[in-house]
This record gives structure tokens, sequence and C-alpha cells, in this order.
């Protein structure tokens, strides 16, 4: 019997594959199409086991899909544009395109021994002049439908790079990469007006079945729709002083969420980049100072709730809208952003924390609106403790209300009552408002999109032609001094204007990389297409069928893809039925490994690569020199902590299809699986097991009677079932487990030559979506005709699963102590004479009779002596 040699069986069937070009996606109208797609990977130069994983979870969907007869679409490409590019560049001196297209290359060799059953005809990467033209007509489409605007904008400013850094890159108020100190300013910028679907992104996620409960959930909360109530405090100058309010403002605008705290208004606070603040601060230095301190801090929710809360006094007052003659203090206050509400909070310190902290600060008055039903151990802020902030649908008592006599209500009741009070009152209007901000898409640096506009003095903001598109990135760059290295470029940032002619100067910012990852699902359908889409194949292939991907992707990327699809869909590039790109939506859990660490010279842990330990039972030892190592419990896998496996390696030294099989086999796809040497070892011995098991039928005596043909099949039919079922629920583990099961039957099965030769062909169809090499060699082997790729999948006879007998448990007394095997349509009076005939019954009821028979037909006996 020849070997399990994985090397030799699966470079055999991945060349029949690509010869067959039985993966290449042509539309055929004929059959159902399906539409399988994992999140691109970014081309960092190796695959991990993570990427193993990821991309096995979508091809057990697509070559199931394609058994069941779907005319199947799996591609593959890179998003690869980004920071980290230019960062190899200036620490080996390269070039970001070389380390791109070399990783891309690395990845995509490391990848095809997968066996993946990828359509590598439509690859591509964002970083491709063919695809990110086709991004610049989208946007200057975009451009053209009003879906793009540029305005100016408050920003984290790098002044060491001199780029714009997204909140997520501001770490402790600095620069993730320079380490200083980040400014806010504020810039021209591009931006995607995604604000204005905000509602309808939002109302869309209820109709997004097959999502994730908690990513439609963290959509919805990113959105953040909120009601409440619009309004303005009349700015009366400076009571002090005399002065008046500055020139053009007599009133200062406010949203509120909380318009039943409007009775405890303390202060009015704005933010440092607030028109009167900008106002002020011309004239009055100390004004100017603060706020331009205030910049300097970061913009994240987590920053400001954790800096100390700054405020300055500015001398101007105003009058409360219930009563003209209660004045509050204008401050401009450091924790107030101005791309958030109107820029301008009204605060009530009683019942806001943040507010709370500011008014003991600056001493400024603290009234509760509300206070608990109960009041037994509850210290008032006034008196000294806590805001109280209980929850919109608890209910409190109301001592200061805003219209009425005080009474118990709910947050949510007294915010709808104070809305319509203040309407009523002619104090502003309800609104509904969202949290979701307009899509900034502007970057300074150099490997990205360049934006396909150019700067004329005489015509202002030119789109650029979309004959000339696309505007490809200059190679001959140099990264010596810091910033944008297309600003230094005179001879591609110079250029004719598109619409007089007279020289101007091109965009020289590049688009955010999340508008690259936002509409490649959509290129997918015709990559090579001179539009961005094909109308017909976009037609038959949207949308995405299964999207896979991790769900740290669950807000942004998914929120923008959204956006893009109906942007697509009203400039022309996709069919009104895509206005939702991902049907169905699962998100894999990560793979895991111990880490191996010793303490370093300078007290920190030094990392150790798996291959490089030995472990002797629960202990690990260095294999070089021997020494101890400290075993950390398992953790995501990081090549910053050297616990990662390289994919490679597995394959070499047992396959791809035990790599395969034991990232499906360990856990649920959307929960963590750790990876063990162990665990390989035992699913490649399992695989060996079904190979060994198929030469051993194929070298049976045909002709020789067996036993027990009937029971082998009914085992094979229940099998066929359970794991159809498990691969439609994406129960990819419970569909393994189900198999190992199966292995096991057919293996200590004493039934006939073709009884066993159907099992087997049986199992290696249905091995196939998870070890295809495997099954391509038993169903060879076997003699099955053509490729078990393009198989039929293999249908559970209903009949066969029916059980001609059942074993039946006997309790006794509420204890188990024998069983009975009956037909399984054995009537109940036949059942309770075997049951009490049998030798525990009889040995329990010592010649008497027994209290009481209970026959569960099918279930159990329960005998009661």
């Amino acid at each position: 019997m020849p070997s399990y040699t994985p090397s030799d069986i699966e470079a055999r069937w991945q060349d029949a594959w690509d010869k067959a070009g039985i993966f290449q996606a042509k539309r055929d109208k004929s059959r159902p199409k399906y539409y399988v797609l994992e999140m691109f990977p970014y081309p960092s130069g190796r695959i991990h086991m993570g990427h193993v994983r990821n991309y096995t979870l979508g091809d057990v969907v697509a070559r199931y899909k394609m058994a069941t007869g779907h005319n199947v679409l799996h591609p593959m490409g890179w998003d690869a544009f980004g920071m980290p590019a230019e960062n190899a560049a200036m620490a080996i001196g390269g070039h970001p395109r070389d380390w791109t297209y070399n990783n891309i290359k690395d990845m995509r060799g490391q990848m095809k021994p997968l066996g993946l059953s990828i359509d590598w005809s439509r690859e591509f990467a964002t970083c491709d002049p063919e695809y990110y033209g086709q991004q610049q007509a989208l946007f200057l489409d975009f451009l053209d439908a009003g879906l793009v605007h540029r305005k100016n904008a408050q920003v984290n400013w790098d002044p060491v790079d001199m780029t714009v850094l997204a909140n997520e890159q501001v770490i402790d108020g600095k620069g993730w990469r320079s380490g200083a100190e980040v400014e806010r300013r504020e810039l021209t910028q591009w931006f995607f007006k995604i604000s204005d679907m905000a509602g309808e992104l939002k109302d869309a996620l209820d109709g997004l079945d097959n999502w994730p409960a908690k990513v439609r959930l963290m959509q919805e909360n990113w959105i953040g729709e909120s009601r409440g109530l619009q309004f303005a405090f009349s700015l009366i100058g400076q009571p002090d002083d005399g002065a008046p309010a500055p020139e053009g403002f007599d009133r200062i605008e406010v949203y509120t969420t909380r318009p039943d705290t409007l009775a405890g208004a303390s202060f009015v606070g704005i933010s440092p980049d607030h028109p009167l603040a900008r106002t002020l601060e011309r004239d009055n230095a100390s004004i100017a100072a603060f706020n331009a301190e205030c910049r300097k801090g970061g913009t994240t929710a987590a920053e400001i709730e954790t800096a100390e809360k700054l405020g300055f006094d500015t001398g101007l007052r105003v009058r409360h809208p219930f009563d003209t003659s209660w004045e509050l203090p204008v401050y401009i206050a450091n924790f107030i952003l101005m791309d958030y509400g109107t820029g301008a909070i009204f605060g009530c310190p009683a019942h806001d924390e943040r507010d709370l902290e500011f008014a003991r600060k600056y001493d400024l008055p603290v009234t509760s609106t509300f206070v608990p039903t109960d009041t037994e151990g509850f210290t008032a802020p006034e008196d000294g403790g806590a805001a109280f902030v209980p929850g919109k649908d608890v209910t409190v008592h109301f001592s200061r209300p805003l219209g009425g006599e005080p009474r118990n209500m709910t947050g949510d009741a007294a915010v709808i009552e104070a809305i319509e009070t203040c309407e009523t009152n002619g104090v502003g209007q309800g609104v509904t408002k969202y949290r979701l901000r307009d899509w900034g898409l502007s970057r300074q640096r150099y490997w990205g999109c360049p934006i396909p506009v150019v700067h004329c003095e005489t015509c202002g903001v030119v789109p650029e032609k979309k004959e000339n598109l696309p505007i490809e990135l200059p190679y001959d760059v140099s990264f010596d001094t810091p910033g944008n290295p297309l600003d230094r470029h005179p001879t591609w940032r110079d250029c004719a204007c598109p619409k007089c002619g007279a020289p101007a100067q091109r965009e020289t910012d590049t688009m955010d990389t999340f508008v690259d990852s936002s509409w490649y699902y959509a290129r997918f359908t015709a990559p090579r297409a001179d539009t961005p889409t094909n109308a017909e194949d976009a037609a038959y292939w949207m949308n995405v069928d299964q999207y896979i991907g991790g769900v740290e992707h669950a807000i942004l990327h998914l929120l923008y893809s959204r956006f893009f699809a109906r942007a697509m869909q009203i400039t022309g590039h996709l069919p009104a039925t895509a206005i939702e790109p991902f049907d169905a939506l699962f998100t894999q859990g990560m793979v895991t490994h111990a880490i191996y660490q010793t303490a370093g010279d300078n007290g920190r842990p030094v990392y150790h690569y798996p291959e490089a330990v030995e472990m002797k039972g629960d202990r690990a030892f260095l294999k070089d020199g021997g020494t101890e190592v400290e075993i950390v419990p398992s953790a995501k896998m990081s090549k910053s902590k050297n616990n990662v496996v390289d994919p490679l390696n597995i394959i070499s030294a047992y396959g791809a299809d035990t790599a395969r099989w034991f990232v499906l086999s360990d856990s649920p796809p959307e929960r963590d699986v750790e990876w063990t040497a162990s665990g390989a070892e035992a699913a490649y011995k399992h695989l060996s097991r079904v190979w060994n098991i198929s030469h051993r039928i194929t070298d049976m005596d045909q002709n020789a009677a067996g036993e027990g043909d009937d029971d082998l099949l009914r085992a094979m039919h229940k099998c066929i079932h359970d794991v159809t079922v498990a691969i439609e629920s994406f129960g990819f583990n419970a569909a393994i487990a189900k198999l190992y099961a199966f292995t096991a039957t057919l293996q200590k099965s004493k039934a006939g030559h073709p009884a066993q030769r159907t099992a087997i062909i049986t199992l290696a169809q249905l091995m196939a979506p998870m070890t295809p090499h495997l099954a391509e060699a038993i169903w060879s082997h076997q003699g099955g005709a053509g490729l078990i790729t393009l198989a039929e999948w293999p249908q559970a006879d209903a009949a066969m699963m029916v059980d001609d007998t059942v074993t039946l448990p006997i309790q006794i007394n509420g204890k188990r102590r024998g069983e009975i095997t009956v037909p399984a349509d054995m009537s109940k009076e036949d059942v309770e004479k075997l049951a009490l005939d049998s030798q525990p019954v009889q040995k329990a009821l010592n010649g008497g009779q027994p209290k009481k028979v209970i026959v569960v037909p099918g279930r159990i006996v329960n005998v009661v002596v």
C-alpha cells in the first residue's frame, strides 16, 4: 500500500485544475451564480495561518457551491496602497512600488500551494494604474453627482511627517510614527458626503438578516442616530465691562439630546474652533494662546474624556431661553469639538460627569433637574455627590420639569416632552441628527491613488478629463525629506489646466486607502473593463453572496463599502439591486498560538519562534542550547511576538490538506482556534487513515460476500445529510466531526466491496471542499470519472435515513440497567413485553409484578418495581 504523500498528490491535482481552467468564472445564465469573496489581504510579504483559515473558509463555500450546481465567482486581489510601503521604503532605501509588487509575488507563491479555488485571471492590486485609474473615474463621476465636496476641516496634523493623521494614528497626543506632538489644524480637504446617507445606511441595517447582529449593532452605534432639540441662546455681550458681543454674533446655536436637563443649565461652552472663538482670538492674546493650546490636544473620544477639562471665560453671557433674566457665562472649552453638533453645548453639571468636573473647577452652579425615585443613600451633585446619569429608560423624579408639576417619568419620555414643550413655546425645533461625519479622503502621502483634479489660478479647482486617466504616480520620488514627495515633484505636479490650458498644478493629496477597498468587489465582476464596471457583468454577478473577513473591519470598511455601492448605483456603475453589496457576512475568529519567551539582557522578553522550541511534556526548551523558555498562554499570532507559524512549513511537513483540515476542525469558525503541533499531526494521521481505507477497499475481493451493507449505506446517507446541513450553516467543524464519525464506521465495516466503494467515494466527495487534493486522489483511485471538483454533490436518500431497528435503553427505578433492540415500527405493547422479558428486568422483579411500565416510542422504557 503506497503511503500518503501530500507533496506528490497536491502538486498533481493543482496542475490538473489549472490546465482544465475550472475556476475561471464566466457568465452562464443557465446556472444560478454564486459570488464568494474574502476580504483581500495587504501585501506585507508573508501569509500566516490567519490567512490560511480565512481563505479556506471561503474555499469550502466556493467548492461546495460548485458541487451543488452554481456558477461560482471566487476572486483574489491585493489591498496594496498605504503607509507601510512608504515606511519600508524609508527604512530600506527602496521604492514603495517595488516593495509592494515583490511582496505580492511572494504571497501569491505562498497562497497557491493551498489549492484554493480562486480565479487568478481576475487578480489585481489596488496600486495597479488600471485599477486606480478607474477609481479616479469614479471620483469624477461622484464629484459631478454632488457626492464629493471640498471644505475646510479640523484635522490631526503631524508637524514632522507633515501629513494628516486619522484619530487612530494619534497615540497619547503624538504621531504614531514620528512621535511628534500632534496639532489640530484647519485644512482644505476632500470629503465624500456619506453623512447625507446616514439615515438610509442605518435603516437598511434592519434588512441585512444574514449579517452578524453584533456587526449591525456596531454600525448602528457608529452612525449614531439621535433625536434632540436644536435651539439658540441669545448672546448679550460682556455685562461686566459693557462690551457688546462681536459683530455678527447675536446667538449661539446648540443641539442637545438632553433637553430635559435645560432647567439645570450652568454655562454655555464653545469649541476653540467655533467661529465665535476664532473671532475673539483675533483681538485677545490670552484667548489666542488658550485656543492654540487646545488645538494640540487629541480628538478621539478617549483622549477627550481622560484629558483635564479646561475652559476660558470669554466674559460673554447668554440669556436662558426660559427666562430672559437668567444669564449663563460663555466658556471656550477644550472638550468640545467643532465637527460634532454645532460646536457649542450647554453644560448641566448635575447630570453629566464631564460638565460636573468643569463646573467644580470653575466654581459654577450645580442644579439637579431630577433625582432618583428612591433617594435613600443618594447624595445630590450639588451636595458633593457624583453626577446622576441614569439610563433614558429609567424612571426618575423630575423636581424641575420644563412644564407642569414635578412628577415621575422616564428619561425617554422626558426628552420627548421637553422637545414638544420647547416647540410649543417657540424655543427651538426637534431634529434628528447623526454622529456620522463626512468621510475625509485627503491624505498627504505619495503611495495612494492621486486625486484627479487640477488647481488653476483662473478656473479654480478643475476636474481632470477622463481621457487623461489614469493620473499615474511618478516613480522618481525621494523620501529623504519628510512630507509628501508629490509636493516636491514639479514635472508631475505642474501641468496645464484641462479647462483653459493655462499653467496649473495637480492636487498632490492622495486618497485614503479605505477608498481602494470600498469598491473592489464591484471591479472583480469585470476587472479588465475600460470603465469601472461592465453593466452586464455587474448585473449578473452582484451582489456578493457571501463575504468573509475579520470583525475588526466591521465598522469603517463595511460602512464605506455600503456608501460606495449606493454612490455607484447613483452614478450608473451598479444596478439598483446592488445598493447593499454584501448579502451575507461572516466574521471569522483568529488563529492563536502560545508565546515562547526568555528574559533578555535589558529585562525585556526575547521571543522565540515555535520551530525553535522543543516540547517535553508541558515544558518547553530551546532546541539550540536547551534553555527552558516561559510559555505564555495562547494569543493572537503576531510577528512582534514571534508566535507565528509559517504555513509553508506546515505544507512542507504535512501538506495543504492537513493545514486546511486542522483550521476548520478545531473550533467553530467564528471563534478563535489555537494552532498546535499535536493538532496538526493528529489531522495528518486522520487523512492518512482515510487514504489507507481507500487502498484497502481497492484491494478487497470484489466478489466476496460481506455483512451489514445496509447499515453502512444508511450511515453514509445520514452523513451526507448532516455534512450538507453543517456546511450550509457555516458549521464546518461540525461537518468534520460527522466525517470523523463516518470514517470510523467505514473503517470497522464488514460490508461487501460495492457498498464500501460507494461509501469511500461518497466520503471523498464530502471531504472535497475541505481536503480537495486528497479527495481528487481517492476519486481517481476508485475510478471516478473526470475530476471530483466537477462532480455533483451527493444527495441523501431520505428512505435510507430511517432506521429499521432502534435501540431503547431500559431504566429501572430511574437508573439505566440495560437496553433492547427492536424493530422501529414495533407496537408499544410488544416493546413492553420484550422489556419485561429482558434479564435485567426479570432480575429486578424477582418473580413479582412491576408497579408501572412506561414506553416512550423510539426513546426509552421506564420500569418501576
